[in-house]
């Protein structure tokens, strides 16, 4: 296929994927005359990736073209959609386009329309923390593609510490395999918790601590999140997952709904059983309680975004937060 799109929030994992693709097409020897990065800021970058990749490629190997962080398929003017039309359909098989955006292409644009019938479209998504079974599957693919042997003790709690930071597990991972040197024998969780930086004093964590209503411990995690760099809004999106999380979970359970698949089907959980724990966590909250606390995440996601102070800002929401779940069920 001589067109692709990736898109997706995951920037490490797009990155690998490039690099993978430009192994397969590109040869060392003529890469420099044949791999070409059209950044869609530089004026009329749409059309130079088309006029490129039309080009042959010199010496052996493929053509590599690719526009990088681009709109294409969120605004698309007549002109360019009109040069698209003519120059997908006839692209030499010698010529590869590539197209990288963070955003989710609009299906009904006639541009995204087009590319769905030209391009490989794949999705580079960061999986959400509280999606711990398809951190495991990351892991594993992960781990892998860089040859490195694991139990499934130490894939669990490679995922646990590292959670969805797609560039910290390929970096622990070149790590571990280098700790493994030759050896066949596969590393354990003892390995992990020796070279592996638990970085995850993560986001379901400080959800946990605030429906327990422990204020010092999560205001503690608060904390580490952002020593640890965590952008301040990726918090809060993770707090607002999970606590829809539960909300939904309690509302069906009060509505006694008693069919755990469409339980689960509401909670998008691939894994049923994970359901049972979602339960237990919020068997003590009122779901009155549970709603109050969507509006005040609303209104700390719009003061960062208001470019507030991101540690005061969080700390006095954690804390407004903490009081509510701590009511529990006296309500």
């Amino acid at each position: 296929m001589p067109v692709y799109l990736y898109w997706g929030n995951d920037d490490v994992a797009i990155a690998q994927a490039v690099t993978t693709l430009r192994q397969q097409l590109l040869d060392p020897a003529w890469e420099s005359f044949n791999f070409n990065k059209i950044s869609s800021d530089q004026p009329d970058a749409i059309i130079q990736s088309l006029n490129q990749v039309m080009t042959s490629p010199f010496g052996s190997g493929s053509r590599l073209v690719w526009l990088s962080d681009t709109t294409l398929c969120q605004r698309c003017p007549d002109e360019v959609l009109t040069e698209l039309e003519r120059t997908l359909p006839s692209l030499p098989e010698t010529s590869v386009l590539l197209i990288t955006s963070r955003t989710k292409p609009d299906g009904r644009l006639k541009s995204t329309k087009l590319l769905q019938k030209h391009a490989d479209i794949r999705e580079f998504a960061l999986i959400p923390p509280w999606k711990t079974e398809l951190l495991v599957k990351q892991v594993q693919r992960v781990a892998q593609e860089l040859g490195v042997r694991l139990t499934p003790a130490a894939v669990d709690l490679l995922a646990e510490s590292v959670g969805n930071n797609t560039r910290q597990l390929y970096s622990e991972l070149e790590k571990l395999r280098l700790y493994a040197g030759n050896s066949n024998r596969p590393l354990d969780e003892s390995a992990i918790a020796l070279l592996v930086t638990a970085s995850t004093q993560n986001t379901l964590k400080l959800a946990a601590a605030i429906r327990q209503g422990q204020v010092a411990a999560a205001l503690e995690l608060v904390a580490e999140l952002l020593r640890q760099n965590e952008p301040a809004l990726v918090i809060v999106r993770g707090l607002i997952g999970q606590f829809r999380r539960w909300i939904w979970v309690k509302l069906m359970v009060e509505s006694r709904e008693r069919d755990e698949r469409v339980i689960a089907a509401a909670v998008e959980l691939e894994n049923p059983k994970r359901l049972y724990f979602l339960k237990q966590e919020v068997q003590s909250l009122s779901l009155s309680a549970l709603l109050k606390t969507l509006p005040t995440l609303l209104e700390l996601e719009v003061s960062l975004k208001r470019s507030a102070d991101e540690l005061s800002t969080l700390q006095t929401k954690v804390v407004e937060l903490c009081q509510l779940c701590g009511h529990r069920n006296e309500e």
